[in-house]
């Protein structure tokens, strides 16, 4: 009787509590250039930016560049598709370079001998709310994988090779 009572009360309290915004997230699906799944990464709203959280499988073992591309389309086999490294700012490209970064440069997703690596980091200067940093703009944004680490200075790309694994960045 009493928990049904505290039940009562609970819910009358709820509902006249103002409702608070949601969390925002996204999702995405790494695909390899054979259309296999090769990696997952979940995305959610932060002080100061996105966190990206990367789990991947089936890769070759060492650093691969990792980024935020500017489009939302991964066709295979190159995923050119997927356009350039999100860059609202009109940066250069790389943590290291004095006029860098672009929003979208990520750090290397370092892959074991086992073919799996994961990393968990924010990304700055993007979000995935309404505005110029947003993720979800009309042509949309896509994680890529590269098949070399990504030297963090060299513009546009990082000297990070060729695009290995592309997933779309959804709701």
């Amino acid at each position: 009787m009493m928990v049904r009572l505290f039940a009562v009360l609970l819910g009358l309290l709820l509902v006249g509590l103002p409702a608070t915004a949601s969390a925002q997230s996204a999702k995405a699906e790494l695909k390899d250039a054979q259309g296999k799944v090769v990696g997952t990464a979940r995305l959610s709203e932060v002080r100061g930016g996105v966190k990206v959280v990367l789990k991947a499988r089936g890769l070759k073992p060492g650093d691969h560049g990792f980024h935020i591309h500017a489009v939302g389309k991964c066709e295979p086999p190159a995923f050119t598709t997927a356009g350039g490294h999100f860059n609202p700012g009109n940066k250069k490209h790389g943590k290291k370079n004095p006029e860098g970064a672009h929003a979208g440069d990520l750090p290397n997703v370092k892959v074991g001998a086992d073919g799996t690596g994961s990393i968990d980091v924010t990304a700055g200067g993007v979000t995935l709310k309404d505005g110029a940093g947003s993720l979800f703009q009309p042509r949309g944004t896509a994680l890529v994988i590269h098949g070399d680490p990504d030297d963090e200075k060299t513009d546009p790309t990082g000297n990070s090779g060729a695009r290995v694994a592309c997933g779309v960045i959804s709701k």
